[in-house]
């Protein structure tokens, strides 16, 4: 081998993309553009970070929309928009005055209405494959409370993130971005 232990390294490090070498949509093309058959519903989330982190990840994978329901922040707002980075403009959002009636009323345009908690009965994320051709909402709950029993009760079922650790639960804004994932990944488009 030739050449100091600097000249190697160089050569072996990736250089990071530049934000105009990224192909990113604008906020134009990101609303005509087709999008993943998925709602997520945030059930009395309290933290408007945690907002701005969903509304994000909802971009990245181009979410249908996002209902923001009971003490739920709605943009705009600076905490918010802090942590979405604009995606409050990009993600089709509307507010909700209850988890309850948004699931209701998901359900009777024929989505697939799905609670994120750790239930009796709730299927493993990781062995879950949503149907091709389905559309889906996901109920995400508050961070200290989860998910409200009584809109529990009113989904179709509850998907459940494998844990391995102490804790019993993840920040919701963490688990909007596994759960998103899952679905963008199983190929729902």
């Amino acid at each position: 081998m030739t050449g100091s232990f600097a000249d190697i390294y160089i050569k072996k490090t990736m250089r990071k993309l530049k934000v105009t070498e990224m192909g990113r949509l604008t906020v134009d093309e990101f609303k005509t553009a087709d999008k993943l058959p998925l709602t997520v519903v945030l059930d009395d989330v309290r933290s408007l970070y945690n907002v701005g982190s969903v509304l994000r990840s909802c971009d990245a994978f181009r979410v249908e929309a996002v209902c923001l329901c009971g003490i739920t922040a709605t943009p705009p707002h600076a905490e918010i928009h802090k942590t979405a980075l604009g995606a409050e403009d990009s993600v089709a959002w509307r507010y909700c005055p209850s988890a309850l009636e948004a699931v209701m009323e998901l359900q009777r345009r024929g989505v697939t209405v799905m609670a994120v908690e750790q239930c009796e009965g709730s299927t493993m994320l990781d062995t879950f494959t949503p149907e091709a051709g389905r559309s889906y909402a996901v109920v995400l709950g508050n961070e200290v409370k989860g998910v409200r029993q009584e809109v529990v009760d009113a989904c179709d079922g509850c998907l459940e993130i494998p844990q391995f650790g102490t804790k019993h639960s993840l920040n919701v804004s963490v688990t909007a971005g596994i759960v998103v994932w899952h679905f963008a990944q199983a190929g729902m488009k």
